[in-house]
């Protein structure tokens, strides 16, 4: 049996994913093979970094992603609004069609058998094994706090909602697509054929246009009635440990994080842009949650190109100044 890890990424998310690889490397070890998913063609500076890594490869075959590239415009055509909406917002079809490619990794053409799918932005702060371990029972298993937050995966607008989902299953199977684990094979053709039928029939109005890969993923298990293993529910609770940077009480020692003396499987940066991470790397000095462990990995092997910051730092979240403001209404700004 092979297990594996995938991750998605392109060119704009260099600098997350060789600290995503470097905190593998680190905490896991380097005998689990990873396998990046290209994003898009913009990839060059993603092939050269794992061309010196023997057990990451790159996955960037058309034919492949395809199938489920035509998926995702068959779920987005089916919506009453979607097309339209991004159409006049400047989109061109689907919006981020790209992050499709991850659902790949159930094809039975891809590499792994068993595999755990994280974002480029993640870092693995501990051994994977309990995630694989809970594999051998289960066909998709995750681990996060979703289920108290669901307007990210739902339409909670949408009367069709609760005729979908009743709300004791939104309560306890939503999730975060920004990790999760499951097996090769399944959501085949034919259940992806009928999911679409579904959402023809009205049901795509249920899914969360601003996070549109996370509600489709979200859609496509808990309408197939595959169990959803939640580490974060089933875990005693003295184990569990949460896992995103909206947690500002993680304690870090020896560069991996506590939860109340638990330590993290991995630390989740959602919400934050790629391109405050390629800020702080060229080297302006600014400040998001858990930033020394991020800047641990990435510079884990160039320790000598690690940013040295002088002055006072500025808040990532900072409010824009009366200036910027301005500017911003006024078409001027960047």
């Amino acid at each position: 049996m092979v297990d594996g890890i995938y991750t998605l990424a392109n060119d704009v998310v260099y600098d997350q994913l060789v600290a995503l690889l470097n905190s593998i490397e680190a905490n896991v070890g380097s005998s689990l093979p990873v396998c990046v998913i290209a994003y898009d063609e913009r990839v060059d500076k993603v092939r050269t970094e794992i061309a010196a890594r023997k057990n990451v490869t790159l996955l960037e075959d058309p034919t492949l992603f395809a199938p489920w590239e035509d998926f995702s415009k068959q779920v987005w055509t089916a919506h009453p609004t979607a097309l339209q909406i991004w159409q006049e917002q400047g989109i061109s079809g689907v919006h981020r069609l790209g992050m499709n490619r991850r659902y790949a990794a159930f094809d039975p053409a891809a590499p792994f058998e068993r595999f755990i799918y994280l974002d480029a932005d993640v870092l693995v702060m501990n051994s994977l094994q309990n995630i694989f371990q809970a594999l051998d029972a289960h066909d998709f298993v995750v681990y996060d706090f979703q289920y108290k937050s669901p307007r990210h995966i739902y339409n909670l607008q949408s009367p069709k909602l609760q005729e979908v989902f009743p709300d004791s299953r939104i309560r306890s199977e939503v999730f975060c697509a920004g990790m999760y684990a499951s097996k090769r094979g399944l959501l085949d053709q034919k259940q992806r054929d009928w999911l679409v039928a579904q959402l023809q029939t009205g049901e795509a109005e249920v899914l969360c246009m601003p996070a549109p890969n996370q509600s489709v993923l979200n859609y496509m298990v808990m309408r197939s009635e595959i169990p959803v293993h939640n580490l974060a529910l089933q875990l005693p609770i003295n184990q569990a440990t949460g896992n995103a940077i909206t947690s500002n009480h993680f304690e870090s020692r020896d560069h991996v994080l506590y939860d109340k003396e638990v330590q993290l499987t991995y630390l989740h940066y959602i919400g934050l842009s790629s391109k405050l991470f390629e800020q702080v790397c060229a080297g302006e000095n600014v400040e998001f949650p858990y930033r020394d462990i991020f800047l641990h990995y990435r510079y884990l092997h160039e320790l000598e190109k690690r940013p040295q910051f002088t002055g006072k730092s500025q808040a990532y979240n900072q409010p824009p100044t009366f200036v910027e403001r301005t500017l911003k209404k006024l078409g001027l700004n960047r």
